[in-house]
C-alpha cells in the first residue's frame, strides 16, 4: 500500500510497527528531558477508524455526480469510493448519498462561477449505537425536493443495508473552505445521533467535536483519568472542555467538575450531555479558557486537578501563568501536538510543576499526528486544599445565562436608582425558575435567617432579567 495524493495518509506506505517507532521516538525526542516516555498505545485496528467523513461534491467524467477530498495543496477534488481509514459503513452511506443526489438531479456547486446546489456531505456514526447522520451541505436555502431526496436516500441505503438514522440540511452561502454554515433544517430524524464513549452517552450534533477514533480515545481518556488520581473529594477544571466528554469521564471520581469552552454549540451540547447522563456535579461555562482562568485566579478561585485539552497550537503564557496561580496539585495535560507541549511544558517546569511521565496514543493511525497525555504533579505540595470553586461570583457566564450579577446590579441601579445585593438578585433568580448553584447564597445552617427582597428591589431586579432575555 502506499499513500495517494490526497496527502490524508503520508505513513499509510511504512508497516505500522514502524509508524509506532517513529511517532513514539518523535514524542521522546520533544520532550523526554522533562520526564520519562512510556511505551506508545498502538491501535488495535489501524484502518477504517474515523467516524465522521467530509466529502466534496463535484463534477466526474460523462458529467457523473462524485465525492471525495481534495488533492493536497489543491481544490482538486479526487474521487473517493472507499478509504482505508475512514468507517465502511460511512462509505457506503455515501454511495447512497451520491445516488439519491443523481436520482434528483442535483448539481454539484462550483466555486468558481457560484452555481450549482451541493457543496459537501458530512457524515457520522455512533461506533456503539451504530447510528449515523448525514449532513448535506447546500449553496442555496432550499433543497429542492428534500422529501424526494430522504426517501430516494433511505432507499438507497436500505438496498445496501446501511442505516440512515437523521438526516440536516445544512445551508453555506460563503466563499470559504469551512464546511459549515451558520443555519440548519433537520429533513429526517431528530437531528442528532447518540453514542457511548467511556461509559457516558452523547448526543452528537453536526457541529459537535467528538474524536473520530471511538476506541483510541477511550484509551487516551482513561489514561487522562487515571492519571489525575482522583478520590472523589477533588475540584477539577476541565479547560477546553469542548462537549464535555474528559470532565464527564472524570465526573464519577471528583467532587465537582467544571468545564471551560470557547464554543457556546459545544457547552450546550455538554450541558445537554451532563443531564442526559445524570451527572449533577458538573458545570460548564462558555468562554475563553485563557481569559475564564485568568479572572477565576484572580479571583482567589482554586482547583486541586486542571485538565487541560488545548487545541493543536497549544495553550497561552497567560493560561499557563493562571494555572500557576490557581496551584491546583496536579494538571493532566492532554496533548494533540507535541511540539506546542513541549513549548509550554518549559513554562510549566518553570513555575514549580513537575512532568511525571508521559503516554503517546496513536488516534490518528497511518498519519504523522500523535497524541500525548502528561501528568504534572505542584513541587513541595505539602497539604490538599479543598475549595468549592464559587462560580456564581465571577463576571462570568455559562450557556444557560445572559447576564453576570455585576450586570444585574449596573442595570437596576442605572434604571431605578437602588443598589440589589447578589442575594435579592440570587433569590429572585430562584423565584423565577433559574436554578443556581446547589450551595449558593443558602444559609450555614437550617436555623439561619437571610433578609429577604423588598418588593421594590424584586420588581427591579425582574426588570432587569427580562432586560438580558433571562425571563
Amino acid at each position: 500500500m502506499k499513500a495517494k495524493k490526497c496527502g490524508g495518509c503520508p505513513m499509510l506506505g511504512l508497516d505500522y510497527a514502524e509508524q509506532l517507532k517513529q511517532k513514539e521516538a518523535a514524542v521522546r525526542k520533544l520532550v523526554g528531558k522533562y520526564g520519562p516516555v512510556a511505551p506508545i498505545r498502538g491501535a488495535e485496528n489501524p484502518c477504517h477508524y474515523r467516524n465522521k467523513v467530509i466529502s466534496t461534491f463535484a463534477v466526474g467524467p460523462g458529467g457523473k455526480l462524485v465525492s471525495g477530498i481534495y488533492a493536497a495543496g489543491t481544490h482538486k477534488v479526487l474521487p473517493v469510493e472507499s478509504c482505508l481509514l475512514q468507517d465502511e459503513v460511512l462509505d457506503t452511506v455515501m454511495q447512497a448519498v451520491r445516488a439519491a443526489a443523481s436520482t434528483c438531479r442535483y448539481q454539484p456547486y462550483n466555486e468558481d462561477k457560484g452555481t450549482g446546489l451541493l457543496r459537501h456531505c458530512l457524515l457520522r456514526r455512533g461506533v456503539v449505537s451504530g447510528q449515523v447522520m448525514v449532513v448535506l451541505v447546500t449553496a442555496q436555502p432550499v433543497l429542492p425536493g428534500a422529501k424526494n431526496f430522504v426517501r430516494a436516500l433511505l432507499a438507497e441505503a436500505e438496498k445496501r443495508h446501511v442505516p440512515v438514522t437523521t438526516v440536516v440540511q445544512n445551508y453555506n452561502p460563503r466563499c470559504t473552505s469551512v464546511v459549515l454554515g451558520e443555519e440548519e433544517k433537520v429533513l429526517y430524524g431528530k437531528g442528532f445521533i447518540l453514542d457511548t464513549l467511556c461509559g457516558k452517552t452523547y448526543a452528537l450534533s453536526p457541529r459537535s467535536f467528538y474524536q473520530i477514533n471511538h476506541d483510541q480515545t477511550e484509551v487516551l481518556y482513561g489514561l487522562a483519568v487515571e492519571a489525575a488520581r482522583l478520590t472523589g473529594k477533588e475540584v477539577v477544571l476541565d479547560a477546553y472542555c469542548g462537549i464535555g466528554t474528559i470532565g464527564l469521564t472524570a465526573s464519577g471520581r471528583a467532587k465537582q467538575v467544571v468545564g471551560v469552552e470557547l464554543n457556546r454549540d459545544a457547552v450546550r451540547d455538554a450541558i445537554g450531555n451532563a443531564r442526559h447522563n445524570n451527572v449533577k456535579n458538573a458545570r460548564f461555562f462558555a468562554a475563553d479558557a485563557t481569559q475564564w482562568i485568568t479572572e477565576a485566579a484572580a479571583a482567589g478561585q482554586r482547583a486541586d486537578v486542571i485538565f487541560m485539552d488545548p487545541p493543536r497550537e497549544g495553550s497561552t503564557p497567560q493560561f499557563i501563568e493562571s494555572v500557576v496561580r490557581m496551584a491546583p496539585k496536579r494538571v493532566v495535560y492532554v496533548s494533540c501536538n507535541p511540539e506546542t507541549m513541549a513549548r509550554d511544558l518549559a513554562l510549566l517546569t518553570a513555575k514549580g510543576y513537575r512532568a511525571e511521565g508521559f503516554t503517546p496514543v496513536d488516534l490518528f493511525p497511518q498519519t504523522a499526528h500523535c497524541e500525548t497525555v502528561c501528568l504534572l504533579s505542584k513541587l513541595n505540595a505539602k497539604q490538599h486544599i479543598e475549595v468549592d470553586i464559587h462560580m456564581d461570583e465571577l463576571d462570568l457566564t455559562d450557556a444557560e445565562k445572559k447576564a453576570t450579577y455585576s450586570e444585574i446590579k449596573e442595570y437596576v441601579l442605572e434604571h431605578t436608582g437602588l443598589k440589589v445585593s447578589s442575594l435579592y438578585i440570587a433569590q429572585v433568580k430562584q423565584k423565577c425558575g433559574i436554578i443556581e448553584r446547589e450551595n449558593y447564597n443558602k444559609p450555614k445552617s437550617d436555623d439561619a435567617k437571610q433578609p429577604q427582597c423588598p418588593p421594590d428591589k424584586e420588581k427591579a431586579i425582574k426588570e432587569a432579567l427580562k432586560h438580558f432575555g433571562m425571563i
